[in-house]
């Protein structure tokens, strides 16, 4: 039995994430060389497997910076089709390192947890969907479609190197299907099959700098700024206040996050001041009318106080079309789920964020799916070595009854 393999591989599974951990995979865009090294390693590991295809999909961004795709490939008897899992190979840097109880970049594996920055997002999916293929080619059972795997570059800063690039240089079968690791919760019993459309922008209020004791001489952007961010916050809340019950959370969010330093000392009156929105939007609107709300408040922020402000749009992409629930890949993934398992899976929707979205967009069938305790990004991140085992079980059922 194909899972009994999976379970003879769990130290292997566990070695290949602890050495994969310490070599960074970061954008340029976050600090970062991006995936090469990794990808280099992630390779030796797919030619050890002794996959029917292995290729290299590598592209040098704006910084010069390589940033590498991988695809592996197990023919089936017909090869009408190819069910993809995809996952992606780069990770966020690490945040406060103050708020760390170990080395981020240094994986320690404690009891059923293997601790490190990626381990969760996106390690786990890595690792599982190697060893799920690696499982099916030596258990000697020859599926009936292909069985593919993408390793992606990217997917942290928008997937420009990665899925978007793969799908323009990759030639896709228009039946093809994809699961997709990297969305899940701590029991697994959620199939995501759609994704909320995504806006990231950021605001620049432009007011005069000068000295802390005499403000009728300036103009504090920082004052500005924060009303300015209350009043958006508060618009689009009103405006966009609909709920859609098969998403988490199940409705629009639009959270005021990143803000950008602007004096050093306190005595002085800030000239310029920078914040960020993280929207995510219900397939009910469109993402421009969000971004018309937010230019609109501007514009009456600009001739009430008299400053100059600038917008940046970071990300943007309106929601894609559902997943059919009716399509093979949920049928055959759900079925895995209730067998191993023992309960069946609901189908949700989500934020947005994952590589699903472009390839809905495309018209291909995705399932996000995996188990999870949602720590990704978070300081002291790690993933449940039971989780990554069970997953591998789960996606080698599928994929060996495709």
């Amino acid at each position: 039995m194909i899972e009994k393999l999976v379970e003879n591989m769990k130290d292997e599974m566990v070695k290949t994430m602890v050495e994969m951990i310490p070599i960074k995979a970061i954008s340029p865009e976050l600090g970062g060389t991006g995936e090469k090294e990794r990808a280099d390693y992630l390779e030796k590991v797919l030619n050890a497997a002794g996959f029917d295809e292995l290729k290299r999909l590598d592209v040098k961004d704006e910084s010069g910076y390589i940033r590498s795709n991988i695809i592996a490939k197990i023919k089936g008897k017909e090869g009408k089709k190819t069910l993809w899992l995809a996952a992606h190979i780069d990770t966020v840097p690490e945040g406060d390192i103050s708020l760390w109880k170990t080395d981020p970049f240094k994986p320690v594996v404690e009891g059923d947890r293997i601790y490190g920055r990626g381990t969760a997002d996106d390690g786990q999916a890595v690792v599982s969907s190697i060893y799920a293929l690696k499982a099916l080619k030596n258990s000697g059972i020859r599926p009936k479609n292909d069985i593919g795997l993408m390793l992606l570059a990217d997917e942290e800063v928008g997937s420009r190197y990665g899925m978007h690039y793969v799908l323009d240089n990759y030639n896709f079968g228009k039946e093809d299907e994809f699961i997709v690791p990297d969305a899940g919760n701590s029991k697994g019993d959620a199939i995501e099959i759609a994704e909320k459309g995504l806006l990231w922008i950021c605001v620049k209020v432009i007011g005069k700098q000068g000295h802390g004791s005499r403000p009728d001489l300036s103009l504090n952007a920082n004052r500005i700024g924060m009303k300015l961010a209350l009043s958006i916050d508060e618009r689009l809340h009103y405006k966009f206040s609909s709920a859609n019950n098969i998403f988490v959370p199940p409705y629009s969010t639009f959270e005021p996050t990143k803000r950008e330093a602007n004096v050093q000392n306190i005595n002085t009156i800030p000239g310029t001041d920078v914040f960020c929105f993280d929207c995510r939007i219900l397939p009910s609107y469109k993402v421009d009318e969000v971004l018309y709300e937010i230019k609109d408040e501007v514009e009456y922020y600009k001739k009430k106080f008299g400053v100059e402000v600038e917008l940046k749009l970071v990300q943007k992409s309106d929601p894609a079309p559902e997943t059919d629930p009716s399509s093979e890949v949920i049928v055959k993934l759900k079925k895995a789920i209730k067998e191993l398992r023992g309960f069946d899976p609901v189908l949700i929707g989500i934020g947005g964020g994952t590589v699903a979205a472009p390839l809905r967009r495309k018209g291909y069938s995705a399932a996000v799916w995996f188990t999870t305790d949602n720590v990704e990004h978070s300081p002291n991140e790690y993933c449940k070595i039971s989780n990554m085992v069970e997953d591998t079980k789960v996606f080698a059922k599928v994929i060996s009854e495709y």
